[in-house]
């Protein structure tokens, strides 16, 4: 059965230093539960309860299940693994503390830090990219943080393609998927960021569905990915504009994706995200137009 969860990110709690205010996560998981969602992830270090008793506690009181965390790592620095591996095993070890033992823990580059990635989001060029020592690295990193939290919790990894990393583009995530161990580290398939990268979130779901273990439903907007072209604006500049639009306005064939996961048997969860900047748009709206949508599908 395949059951419905929102994140953090939708409500404006992003794992970047932004300006704004985002909201508590107090608001965020009482709109999360009226707008008619199941689960949730953590959101970025701090924004939920660090403690685990008090996180189990806020989370029942709404009758929210934890999903799992994101993990952002600067993978292409072999200098940052091992605070990558120390950041991980501190956000599993909350979400296992808490209860929620079969939580991903969903590691990313970290993104939005490295200028010439993030002011070309959406237009990325080979140029761009690792050179072959640095896609060693990067894929060591990311197996390394995966085997620590697999040894210490026997909890899954999944790893998290993003517009504005070194993983964007569907070559940059096969180089990825070629360089690890299925076994070890999963993909979370983010529909729209496969599509703002230059994908068909359709075609990447039939390739990977094995090691596919979680899946963020977001939209993508064609038109704005164009304006973002043409004006060559960075990746924040692009959520701004609303690149990352309400589920069935964009260009992702949500049809075809549950079709595929009703197809193939998927029981996991499915999470919606719909990137905002903090104070941006009407949040809770979104939310339940995004649900809406969803049910419109059958899910």
């Amino acid at each position: 059965m395949i059951r419905v969860a929102n994140a953090p990110c939708s409500w404006g709690a992003l794992e970047f230093e932004l300006e704004g205010q985002a909201l508590e996560f107090a608001q965020v998981l009482d709109e999360m539960r009226e707008t008619g969602y199941e689960g949730t992830e953590l959101g970025d270090w701090g924004f939920m309860p660090a403690n685990p008793t008090e996180l189990k506690e806020v989370l029942d009181k709404r009758e929210l299940h934890l999903l799992g965390a994101f993990v952002p790592v600067a993978l292409k620095n072999a200098d940052a693994h091992e605070a990558g591996v120390d950041l991980a095993l501190k956000t599993a070890g909350l979400m296992f503390d808490a209860g929620f033992k079969e939580a991903f823990i969903v590691l990313a580059d970290e993104n939005g830090t490295v200028p010439q990635r993030t002011n070309n989001t959406g237009r990325i060029t080979s140029e761009m990219g690792l050179s072959a020592q640095q896609w060693r690295t990067f894929a060591l990193g990311a197996e390394k943080v995966a085997q620590a939290v697999k040894e210490k919790y026997n909890m899954r990894t999944v790893f998290h393609h993003h517009c504005g990393g070194y993983v964007e583009t569907p070559e940059e995530i096969d180089r990825l998927m070629e360089l690890t161990d299925p076994s070890l580290l999963g993909l979370c398939l983010d529909m729209g960021h496969y599509g703002f990268g230059g994908g068909v979130p359709v075609a990447a779901l039939k390739k990977y569905y094995s090691r596919i273990w979680h899946v963020h439903f977001k939209d993508f907007d064609p038109k704005v990915g164009e304006e973002v072209a043409s004006s060559h604006l960075n990746y924040f500049e692009a959520v701004n504009k609303g690149v990352f639009c309400e589920l069935g306005k964009g260009s992702v064939d949500f049809k075809e994706i549950i079709d595929i996961l009703n197809e193939r048997g998927y029981n996991g969860w499915i999470v919606v995200e719909q990137d905002v900047l903090p104070g941006m748009g009407n949040p809770k709206k979104c939310a339940a137009n995004n649900r809406e949508f969803i049910r419109s599908l059958g899910i």
